[in-house]
Order: structure tokens, then C-alpha cells, then sequence
């Protein structure tokens, strides 16, 4: 084992002094034959691909904050204007990921200890679903004009990525001291997005995430704060999740604040649901009772006028044509726009291509989940993706029945409340196909998955022979596998 060690130290030593030499030569060679942003980019991508190899955990902190913060390069063409969604424009972190997996797949290929995919219980459902995109929009190209293979492999290999992003979490996640610092660097870059989001207010417009184009996304970052907010409410609810929660404490009001300068309807309506969630399976249900029901008290005094009528705009919007009327009620035209495509799309479109659909790209854009799914991948698709959710509750709800650690109780109670408001907000938007949302929820869900792992891995480890056998396992570099 000891010389297994230092066969991994001298590796990766002689993988720095490669690089260093590659990075000069790379970016001597570049300089003459590009531009200098090509040539800085090149040799950036050297410096990552280097640290990413070395220490896939810096890599991972670097990922955690591109998530959110990272620019996008470049935007979607008008080739595909007729299927505009979120996730078609190129953004750092997909770079990024590219190359942090690169540097991954080669410490597998070169440590077979490590493992290309460690075995969890989300494998199989994501399998499903990715055969189920791929499948429906194989037959969809073969069947139906409309889809473009190439946009439609682009969107396939979006979605891969957000599974990658779990799956090189899960691969290094190996005690509970990082489960820890990951969740305290999701928690940081939530609170570096607040106080761009609490900057963007005195402007007037609806507050968005940073790299967001001209009109902004406020919807994407309300629906990333629904996620956040459950995570610091489940934690702050279980006693002893961490030793000072004043952070957390003082983190939930820039989180609201935020949440309602988005003026995302969708997002306020998934509130409710998230929160009940919260309240139904919490241990300390008054800890979320009593400063809700203060906060509704109060809310009519301290919210802006503004956010009250954005409230009411949905039953008050002035007469205009494509409103839908419930009674002697008016519904704006937005919405009245997304009912109308649940009600076409179930009515009509979908039972026309019942069973895989039209394909990815093969039928025009629909903001709302169920209805893309449907028009995508058919009623095969819809079930994978039922499946895929179920095992997400499921395997949330095991850990936080299950451990005895608080942390790891917090994390997964904040994560069953998140799905919860998640899946509300995907009835007026693709929640899950929005790369600031899914990133970060695929990098929690790993650790949730893990941390059952973990906390029995690490129980053993001070066990006679359990914890020998558990040290020799660290030592080798292998990791606890759940089925």
C-alpha cells in the first residue's frame, strides 16, 4: 500500500513536470500561430487540464463556481430560432467540465481503481432516460423532418452533462469532511449570486444571474434560489447540521430578498409546495412554522409594491387578446399562453406521436416540462423520466430516515423539499433541462447519494478488523459501492 502511494505521488509529479514543459511549449508554439485570446485560452486550458489531473478537488470548487458565475461564449444560432430553450448557447463551465472529465477519464484509464462510474442508485433511471432522448430522437430524424441531428445531439450531450457532473462528484467523494466544504462552496456561490442579484435592484429590471444575455433569465435564478433556500432551511431545521448556523441564518434573508426581486411568478408559486415539504417531514416543524406564519404577518407591510403587482398581474392584466377567462376571471397573457400549449399539446399534438414523440428539436419550443417531454420522447420518455424522479425521492428520503449524522440529514431533507419546488417550477418553464439549475442539483444529489457511503465507510473505519479493511480501501484508492 505504501508503495502504491508513492507509485500515485510520483505520477502525478512527473504529470506537473510534463505540464509545466507542455504549457511553455504549447504556448510558445500557439503565440506565433493564433490570437492571443486563442493562445491564453490554450494555454488556460493546459494550466486546468493540469490542476484537474492533480487534484480533482480544486477542479470540482472551480466547476461549483462557474456554475453560476461563468460567462457564456457563445450564443445559440439562428439555424435553431424555431427550438429556442435554455442550455444551446455554449458557457465556461461546459468547457470547463469537458476538460476536468477529460482529465478524469485519464486518472481512470491510468488507476483502474478508480472506476469510470460508481455503481449508485441513480444509474440505471439515468441510463433510461438518455436511451429514451436518444431513441426518440433517432426515430424522430428517420420520421420527422423537423429534427436537425445536429442541434438535437447538442442537446443530448447538455443533458449527458449535467449526469457527468454527478457522476465526477459520486467518483470523489470519499469522507464527510468534503461533503461539508462542498456544501459550504454551494452556499458561498448562493451568496455571491445574491449580492449581484440585490446590485441589479435599483435598476428597476427584473434581477438575473450574472452572463445572462440582454433580457436575462430571472426565472432560471428563481428557480435556483427555491433550490437554495431549501438547502439553508433544511440545514438550519437539524439540530447539530453545523456548529455555527448563524451564516445560514444571516444567508436567508439576501435569498428572499433576491427571490423576489426576480418577479418570477413560477418561482413564488414552487415556494408553497417546497416549503410544506419542509414542514411535513421535518422533526422541528415549528423551527419553520412560526417564522413563516411572522413572515406572512409582516409580508403585506415590507413587500414592494412592485412585487405585489407582479403578484396580481396574473388576475388583474388589463383586457387584451389570448387572455383565457376561469369564470369572470381573467388570466394574463403569459400564462394563458402556457395553459394553451398543455391543452393543445394533450389534446392534440402528443396524441399523434404517442409513443416517442417527435424527437429532440422536431417539435417548437414549449416552456413547461411535461409538455417538452411529451413532444420530445413520447409517453417512453415521460415514464423514464417519472422513474428517474421517484428514485431521486426515494434515495433522498432513504438518507434522511436512515443517518444518524445531521448533516447528512440536513443536506437530504433540503434536497427532498428542492425536488419538490423544482418540479412545481417545471410546470411554467424546463427546469430541468436549465443548466444553472440542474448543475448544482446534480452536484448535491451526489452528496446526498454518497453520504450513506461515507458515513458507513467511515463508522467502520474505527472497527477491528471492519477498520482496517476500510483503511486498506482508502489506501487503494476504492470506494464504498451501493445498489
Amino acid at each position: 500500500m505504501i508503495g502504491t502511494q508513492q507509485a500515485d505521488d510520483t505520477l502525478r509529479m512527473a504529470v506537473v513536470v510534463f505540464a509545466v514543459i507542455a504549457i511553455a511549449a504549447s504556448g510558445a508554439i500557439v503565440a506565433n500561430k493564433l490570437s492571443f485570446g486563442f493562445a491564453v485560452a490554450a494555454v488556460a486550458a493546459i494550466i486546468l487540464f493540469t490542476f484537474s489531473f492533480v487534484s480533482q478537488e480544486i477542479a470540482l470548487y472551480i466547476l461549483l463556481f462557474s456554475m453560476l458565475l461563468g460567462p457564456q461564449f457563445v450564443a445559440e444560432s439562428e439555424a435553431v430560432a424555431f427550438y429556442r430553450g435554455r442550455g444551446i448557447s455554449l458557457r465556461f463551465d461546459d468547457f470547463l467540465i469537458a476538460i476536468i472529465g477529460t482529465a478524469w477519464l485519464m486518472r481512470v484509464a491510468i488507476n483502474k481503481d478508480f472506476g469510470i462510474f460508481l455503481r449508485t442508485p441513480l444509474n440505471g433511471p439515468i441510463a433510461l432516460y438518455l436511451f429514451a432522448c436518444v431513441l426518440a430522437t433517432v426515430n424522430g430524424y428517420l420520421t420527422n423532418p423537423r429534427v436537425n441531428p445536429l442541434v438535437a445531439t447538442f442537446y443530448i450531450l447538455k443533458y449527458f452533462e449535467y449526469y457527468l457532473v454527478y457522476f465526477m462528484a459520486v467518483n470523489h467523494l470519499r469522507e464527510r469532511e468534503q461533503i461539508r466544504r462542498f456544501t459550504v462552496t454551494l452556499l458561498v456561490v448562493c451568496f455571491l449570486i445574491c449580492l449581484y442579484g440585490i446590485y441589479q435592484i435599483p435598476s428597476g429590471e427584473r434581477v438575473s444571474a450574472p452572463f445572462e444575455g440582454k433580457e436575462g433569465e430571472p426565472n432560471t435564478l428563481g428557480g435556483y434560489l427555491v433550490m437554495m433556500l431549501s438547502l439553508v432551511i433544511g440545514l438550519l431545521v437539524t439540530q447539530g447540521s453545523f456548529r455555527n448556523k448563524l451564516p445560514l441564518l444571516a444567508l436567508l434573508p439576501f435569498i428572499l430578498v433576491t427571490l423576489a426581486a426576480t418577479q418570477s411568478r413560477g418561482s413564488w408559486l414552487a415556494l408553497p409546495f417546497m416549503l410544506l415539504t419542509l414542514i411535513a417531514l421535518s422533526r422541528r416543524k415549528l423551527l419553520i412554522i412560526v417564522p413563516l406564519c411572522l413572515l406572512l404577518a409582516v409580508s403585506p407591510v415590507i413587500l414592494p409594491k412592485t412585487v405585489i403587482d407582479r403578484a396580481l398581474y396574473t388576475f388583474n392584466q388589463p383586457a387584451e387578446e389570448g387572455q383565457l377567462k376561469v369564470g369572470n376571471v381573467k388570466i394574463d397573457t403569459s400564462t394563458s399562453a402556457r395553459l394553451e400549449s398543455w391543452r393543445l399539446i394533450l389534446t392534440q399534438d402528443f396524441v399523434r406521436r404517442p409513443l416517442l414523440g417527435y424527437g429532440i428539436t422536431g417539435y417548437s419550443f414549449v416552456d413547461a416540462q411535461i409538455p417538452m417531454i411529451l413532444t420530445n420522447t413520447g409517453i417512453i420518455g415521460l415514464i423514464a423520466f417519472f422513474i428517474l424522479i421517484g428514485m431521486l425521492f426515494r434515495t433522498a428520503f432513504r438518507v434522511y430516515r436512515g443517518s444518524r449524522d445531521p448533516l447528512y440529514t440536513g443536506i437530504a431533507l433540503g434536497h427532498l423539499g428542492a425536488l419538490v419546488g423544482l418540479l412545481i417550477h417545471a410546470v411554467g418553464a424546463n427546469t430541468f433541462i436549465i443548466v444553472r439549475i440542474m448543475e448544482p442539483f446534480w452536484f448535491l444529489t451526489a452528496l446526498v447519494v454518497m453520504s450513506p457511503g461515507i458515513e458507513a465507510w467511515e463508522a467502520a473505519r474505527g472497527g477491528g478488523a471492519a477498520g482496517h479493511k476500510a483503511d486498506a480501501d482508502i489506501e487503494g484508492g476504492r470506494r464504498p459501492t451501493r445498489t
